[in-house]
């Protein structure tokens, strides 16, 4: 679990494919193994591994994992204009992030 100054970090993030045709939205306490598990298709019938999304575009950071569900469901529940809208205001050209949350071994 990741810490920041002696608090946990609770992740939403929302993942897209290659084309950014697809958006999927969880919630996780280390995006970075996260996405290392997303992009290695752990599980085959999993809609991210059905749809190649393996591509961050958009996270929030939270203490309580409260709030962070709260959110993921939040956002959930947006239409798709609503979504790209709310990626757009901190990443306009929807670039991929995967690099900030690099999994060194």
């Amino acid at each position: 679990m990741e810490r920041d100054n002696g608090w946990h970090t609770y992740y939403v993030y929302i993942l897209t494919n290659k084309n950014r045709t697809v958006l999927y939205t969880g919630v996780t306490n280390n995006l970075s193994l996260r996405l290392f598990q997303h992009s290695s298709n752990m599980n085959a019938k999993s809609f991210t591994s059905k749809y190649k999304c393996h591509f961050l575009i958009y996270y929030e950071k939270f203490t309580w994992i409260q709030e962070a569900i709260a959110r993921e469901k939040e956002i959930k529940s947006l239409r798709r204009s609503l979504k790209l809208e709310l990626i757009r205001n901190v990443n306009p050209n929807l670039d991929f992030l995967n690099e900030h949350f690099k999994l060194y071994f």
